[in-house]
């Protein structure tokens, strides 16, 4: 839903917006005074119930979850044309869990998600504060499973003890930029480790390219985090940890295919081995009408040292489209590890065994 607001009115209108009563009258109220500035109110309803196995030592477990297929969220978009094609832009978004009515990122976290502004032209975007990373973003459309928290590995999996040779996915104190030109994507995004006395102290940074032309893209990105070299409360050994993905898809009309790859690498100041590892995935989405699709993909880690787990996910979901907005899915997957690791479907939690089952029986609402 957008809100068209007039700017000498956008002030209060911002003010209001502090309380959630204000958001919820906002929802109802359009003034068309200014066309060129608007607000929009955006977000993502999703909740399922799944039973999964091996969920603890005890055994298996049916529970409620928020985000089985998307994140639960809420937002606000903003844009004013300030004139010869450059536009000011904000946006601020917020993770729901929807079992429990709590902020997904904890209760200090109100705009954990995003929290940016910036400006805009036909040279590209630059926007300034909390936000996804270039990388993030741009391998998003190569994950057939579109970072499902049931059942992706794309981001990350949780079949290496402590560790989740992950994405990296969201920097706060960042500066970024996004340009399209002749059918090339390119982005750069800077993250401020704000440390008096050295920029590269917890600074990060992340590049990518992409390339579309009709049913074809592909991606390349690179992206590093430097440790906080002089943190002493907890200590900190990270030298730094540098990612580089890669992804690939076509579009065949009811079908599109598309695979994924991501080298993890993470090394220390101390004599601490370095951590390698691979990911690989493949898949597809396949449109059997308008109203019904099927989703599929398979995820494999190949780690280079350490508990040598090497997991394995298999993952499908069918969804069924109740209207433009609102969708019903069936999601299933089965993981798993050798050596006797423990794996799990999710990327945030830990199983109890080197295989796991799950289906997720859920709802979405986009608005």
């Amino acid at each position: 839903m957008k809100l068209s607001i007039r700017k000498k009115t956008l002030g209060a209108t911002c003010a209001g917006l502090a309380g959630f009563a204000g958001l919820a009258g906002l929802a109802g109220w359009t003034t068309s005074a200014h066309a060129q500035s608007s607000v929009t109110l955006y977000g993502i309803v999703d909740a399922g119930v799944e039973y999964v196995n091996h969920a603890s030592a005890d055994g298996g477990a049916t529970r409620l979850v928020s985000g089985g297929k998307n994140t639960s969220r809420w937002g606000l978009r903003g844009v004013e044309d300030l004139g010869g094609g450059l536009k000011a832009v904000f946006q601020l978004e917020s993770g729901i869990n929807i079992a429990n009515g709590q902020f997904d990122d904890g209760p200090g976290a109100i705009f954990d998600r995003r929290a940016t502004i910036g400006l805009k032209n036909r040279f590209g975007q630059i926007t300034l504060g909390r936000t996804f990373t270039t990388t993030y973003d741009y391998m998003l459309q190569f994950d057939p499973m579109g970072y499902a928290p049931n059942y992706s590995w794309a981001t990350s999996s949780t079949a290496t003890g402590a560790r989740k040779d992950g994405m990296f996915t969201r920097s706060a104190n960042a500066v970024r930029y996004d340009g399209t030109f002749s059918g090339f994507k390119l982005g750069a995004m800077y993250g401020f480790g704000n440390v008096p006395g050295s920029m590269k102290s917890s600074s990060k940074y992340d590049f990518a390219v992409g390339y579309e032309n009709g049913p074809f893209a592909a991606v390349v990105t690179f992206d590093r985090q430097n440790g906080a070299n002089d943190s002493v409360t907890p200590a900190d050994t990270t030298n730094y940890i540098q990612g580089i993905h890669a992804g690939l898809s076509y579009d065949f009309g009811a079908v599109k295919a598309m695979a994924g790859y991501r080298n993890y690498r993470r090394t220390f100041h101390t004599a601490t081995p370095t951590l390698r590892s691979d990911m690989y995935w493949i898949g597809g989405q396949y449109e059997i009408t308008p109203f019904f699709s099927l989703f599929g993909a398979v995820y494999h880690q190949d780690i280079k040292n350490a508990s040598d787990a090497d997991p394995t996910l298999i993952s499908l979901r069918g969804q069924y489209a109740l209207s433009k907005r609102t969708v019903l899915y069936l999601a299933g997957g089965y993981a798993m590890a050798k050596h006797d690791n423990a794996v799990s479907l999710s990327r945030d939690l830990t199983g109890a065994a080197d295989t796991q089952t799950g289906v997720t029986a859920g709802i979405q609402h986009r608005f």
